[in-house]
């Protein structure tokens, strides 16, 4: 399998994406945030010292979302058309559950879009509660959609 962020040296570059076909790009990502009971209650008893924390963290999703191209080297600035996000208390976990789905019109996807907007909502929690608990666990980071464009679908 080729990987198309190398050249045929092996040194890393923008792939050139101008020949391909303009089409509507969808891609969910999801992950998770791992915490004591007690620091969960905090979050659906809304009495975390910093505020509302799954509003914040929505918000700090979509912005991430915005600026993947500015974090990851070899991104492309891409024009998105949505960006939602799904923060779920689940007392199994505990924790809090995120989902990011991201939409764009372009020539290439948006699976780092919906990766970055997972992680920094997941980021944001982990700022919002580190007073109660040091100890969270972020992960399960992962794409769980992609559609549009030459490779189709793909569904984990």
């Amino acid at each position: 399998m080729m990987l198309t962020h190398f050249d045929g040296k092996g040194d890393a570059h923008m792939v050139d994406v101008s020949d391909k076909a303009v089409t509507s790009r969808i891609a969910t990502a999801e992950g998770f945030v791992r915490m004591e009971a007690a620091t969960l209650a905090l979050v659906e008893q809304g009495t975390a010292k910093k505020g509302d924390v799954l509003a914040v963290a929505r918000l700090a999703g979509i912005m991430g979302a915005k600026k993947t191209a500015e974090l990851i080297p070899l991104c492309h600035p891409l024009p998105i058309t949505k960006v939602s996000l799904d923060l779920t208390t689940d007392p199994a976990l505990p924790g809090v559950r995120i989902t990011a789905t991201v939409k764009t019109t372009g020539q290439t996807g948006v699976e780092m879009e919906a990766l970055t907007a997972v992680s920094t909502a997941a980021l944001t929690v982990y700022d919002m509660l580190k007073a109660a608990e040091k100890s969270m666990e972020i992960g399960g980071l992962r794409v769980t959609l992609k559609d549009g464009g030459k490779s189709g679908r793909y569904e984990a």
